[in-house]
């Protein structure tokens, strides 16, 4: 296979689009167009990982985050960063990040977080927004069966469990074509009064492309009148963090315990027991300090996270039990869902998972 097959691959299990505007997520180093010999899947594409590689002969490593984050201005091997790309330059190995691509992926880092809690009835914390626009557009009625199936075939139409979804609406356009027109339904020249359809369908804007395409290509007319908005709805499938509902209420001091096991946690950090058991749940893997106002907007009794400092605990304001569980033991489980994902999509290839542990935080 080459390089770019799998990208592809990777693409579907977590879009671009969904990342983050301050991430850094897709292919980081190497040549797409190249032959993959095997794929190495870890968290961090560390030196040491891409020796991992190298000796099992996988000249593509799929990580979760991004080893190229920030701007280089020079590549000198001054720092691990440098090291590990001038190691994977050096040795043709391909790098690719997925980060926030899955983790705002309903099936992804928030999903799998949650699975391995037992978590219910699971939602998206913090919706994404300015992700979802409208397109309208107006024709005859015998054109428009074909171009809703082609905007829905391009991925137009879809809401939450449904799709091929779209309004429409029945008029009459007019207009008048100049000399140089050559219209389907009238004489150039001549003020022509048609009945038409008007066709709505909402879609996520990195689509847009793709339905304009299939719009152009199945439109009868010679001039396509078409409206593009977008959006104040959020996209409640696609977001930071998610809720879910334990099978059974527990006691603040058994549920920590039981993440600290199911997580393996090294420690957990947390703020003051509010007294309340703990029923609803909010995760976000990684640094989700940012979130800490909507998990209780959401009525959560405990937000799992990482990264949380000092000050952060007071923002518990006793409405809910917060708990630092470990950055990598947070999103511990990503990988693993990483290689079951490429192994059924992708079988008969070598996809290996990674045995380097990239945890830079360690305990007594």
């Amino acid at each position: 296979m080459k390089i770019n097959q799998i990208t592809a691959v990777l693409e579907q299990m977590a879009p671009q689009a969904y990342a983050e505007d301050f991430d850094n997520v897709g292919l980081l180093v190497g040549d797409a167009n190249s032959d993959a010999t095997g794929i190495l899947v870890c968290h961090d594409s560390l030196e040491e990982v891409i020796d991992e590689a190298i000796a099992k002969n996988c000249n593509l490593i799929v990580c979760f985050h991004p080893i190229l984050f920030s701007a280089l201005k020079k590549i000198t091997g001054k720092n691990y960063v440098e090291r590990a790309i001038l190691k994977a330059i050096k040795n043709d190995v391909a790098i690719y990040a997925v980060h926030t691509s899955l983790d705002n992926h309903m099936n992804g880092v928030n999903k799998i977080f949650c699975d391995a809690l037992g978590l219910t009835d699971t939602k998206i914390l913090i919706p994404k927004e300015n992700f979802i626009r409208k397109l309208v557009t107006f024709t005859v009625a015998e054109n428009a069966d074909k171009i809703r199936d082609a905007m829905f075939e391009a991925g137009a139409g879809t809401i939450g469990n449904y799709d091929h979804c779209s309004f429409n609406s029945v008029g009459f356009g007019t207009y008048r074509g100049n000399e140089d027109s050559d219209p389907v339904v009238g004489t150039k020249g001549e003020f022509t009064k048609t009945d038409e359809v008007k066709i709505e369908v909402t879609f996520k804007k990195h689509q847009q492309q793709a339905i304009l395409k299939a719009l152009f290509e199945n439109h009868l007319y010679e001039e396509v009148a078409y409206e593009l908005y977008d959006l104040l709805n959020q996209h409640q499938n696609i977001g930071m963090g998610m809720t879910g509902i334990l099978h059974e209420p527990m006691d603040e001091r058994d549920f920590l315990e039981f993440v600290k096991e199911k997580m393996q946690c090294g420690g957990i950090r947390h703020s003051a027991y509010t007294g309340k058991k703990i029923s609803k749940v909010a995760v976000l893997g990684g640094s989700g300090a940012f979130a800490i106002k909507q998990a209780i907007s959401a009525g959560c009794d405990c937000f799992l996270t990482a990264d949380l400092k000092y000050h952060n605990y007071y923002e518990a304001e006793g409405k809910l039990l917060l708990a630092d569980i470990g950055h990598y033991e947070s999103e511990r489980y990503t990988k693993n869902y990483i290689v079951e994902y490429l192994t059924e999509k992708i079988p008969n290839f070598a996809i290996i998972l990674s045995e380097t542990n990239t945890n830079p935080v360690k305990y007594l």
